[in-house]
């Protein structure tokens, strides 16, 4: 057991809390892994989410100052992150479509989907988070029994009237102007930023604009801050490892109290669950194969004439199949920069530019995954997203996306951060964390096609392109 690699292990603890649960769901024992497992993958998103806002912070202000380059390399550089950028909104709003338009949440029975929202308007209620949409089933004689017997059984804290107050403050912020998005996104307070997850986009906002002033001061005056960020980020890395060292194990008491709390002692509720994720995974990867198989190649033909569909996927082959099999843009990248200077012909001085700056920034395949997880939870739970909700999922996973480490499960800390961005159970990760692991390799497929895209773009906007034609 000690010599499989940790994303085995991470599948093994999913499947036996898939199991576990499904077992203790007959036997009646729901409520033991709610008290006595559940409480340890309670931990495991506790730790994660100490960790991701000094990640995100950190890692976004260290990209920003690698740039340094771009005052030599000017064009170039406007170039690529203006590529990479407009990639990334292109992937979100393409999951945002395909998640709206199926509705993959909505495949659940009625009564699933009730349970759900009834969970998710006591979370609320406990967490102290307004309801988004102005529903209120606890509110609702009808569903009296339900909210008795999902309370027993989730352990929560009394209803009380002022869930009707959160809803009141949510119709109040209907009537906020449509800017108030961007008011939102500037802090007044970093500190008071930092101490709450749902501000994230301050977080980003801060790390982008400090960023950006270190590059303005001469480099003797900023040595020991440039020092201090790079150190800051790789000490958070590694507790991400750290932490993913205990997965296996976290992520069985994550499954087996999620889908006890969902299922309760009643096994079929559990096949409602999964009948769910299933068409969650055909829209995400549905998502995905438009991006690798359609709109990368599309853009490579219509703008580089010289490669037709089949040479670019024969030229860049060995770094999508590598990206498949590790679930990591930096173990792909010798590979990916191998492909696109002997394959494609690209002059190591742009190979060397565009795909270290991609495989830190770009992750079109993660922040479509985000877009479409978050709608998806959101439908499961039968919270309906406004344009103004959704907007912000495109902006907090297109901002994350660039403090995402080029690493496997760095998406899931970034999960966390798009939930609470929109005011929901950061615990749902737990739900679709039961088919994540295939889904991830798929995602880093896209990330470093979506690389190796801009890497031929730009390379082809400056001349340093010369592909042979077959």
């Amino acid at each position: 057991m000690k010599k499989l690699p940790i994303h085995l292990k991470i599948v093994i603890g999913l499947v036996l809390g898939v199991i576990w649960a499904i077992l203790s769901s007959y036997m009646g024992w729901s409520k033991f892994n709610i008290d006595w497992i559940k409480p340890f993958g309670t931990i495991f998103i506790n730790l994660l989410k100490l960790i991701a806002v000094p990640l995100v912070l950190f890692s976004i202000i260290k990209g920003v100052i690698s740039l340094s380059d771009i005052k030599r390399l000017g064009k170039m550089g406007i170039k690529t992150l203006s590529a990479y950028l407009i990639t990334t909104f292109i992937a979100v709003g393409i999951g945002l479509a395909l998640v709206n338009i199926y509705m993959p949440g909505k495949w659940a029975s009625e009564e699933q989907l009730t349970d759900n929202r009834i969970s998710y308007e006591l979370w609320a209620k406990q967490e102290n988070v307004e309801l988004k949409d102005g529903k209120c089933f606890l509110c609702d004689d009808q569903y009296k029994e339900r909210v008795a017997s999902i309370q027993s059984r989730t352990a929560s804290t009394q209803i009380s009237t002022d869930v009707l107050e959160k809803i009141k403050v949510a119709q109040q912020r209907k009537n906020d102007g449509p800017l108030q998005f961007v008011v939102d996104m500037v802090p007044s307070n970093i500190f008071v930023s930092l101490n709450d997850n749902g501000l994230m986009l301050q977080v980003i906002f801060f790390a982008l604009f400090f960023g950006t002033v270190v590059l303005s001061i001469p480099d003797e005056k900023t040595t020991g801050i440039v020092s201090f960020v790079e150190g800051a980020n790789e000490v958070f890395l590694k507790m991400v490892d750290v932490v993913m060292k205990g997965a296996p194990f976290f992520v069985f008491a994550l499954l087996a109290g999620t889908v006890s709390e969902m299922a309760g002692n009643n096994p079929a509720n559990v096949v409602e669950i999964f009948k769910a994720l299933a068409h969650y995974s055909i829209v995400l990867l549905a998502g995905l194969a438009f991006m690798v198989f359609v709109f990368y190649p599309g853009l490579v033909m219509v703008i580089v004439k010289k490669l037709n569909y089949r040479q670019f996927f024969k030229k860049i082959g060995a770094a999508q199949l590598l990206a498949f099999t590790t679930s990591s843009s930096a173990a792909t990248l010798p590979v990916t920069m191998e492909c696109v200077t002997d394959n494609l012909k690209i002059s190591p001085k742009t190979a060397n530019f565009v795909l270290p700056i991609g495989a830190t920034v770009n992750m079109d395949g993660t922040s479509l995954y985000q877009a479409v997880a978050v709608v998806f939870l959101a439908q499961f739970h039968m919270v309906d997203l406004s344009i103004g909700q959704q907007l912000t999922i495109v902006l907090t996973a297109t901002l994350a996306s660039i403090g995402s480490a080029a690493v496997p499960s760095a998406g899931l800390i970034m999960m966390i951060l798009v939930l609470q961005s929109v005011g929901l159970n950061p615990a749902w990760i737990g739900i679709i964390m039961t088919v994540d692991r295939p889904l991830d390799m798929c995602r880093t497929v896209v990330n470093v096609t979506g690389d190796i895209t801009v890497a031929t773009l730009v390379a082809n906007s400056e001349g340093d392109m010369n592909v042979d034609e077959e």
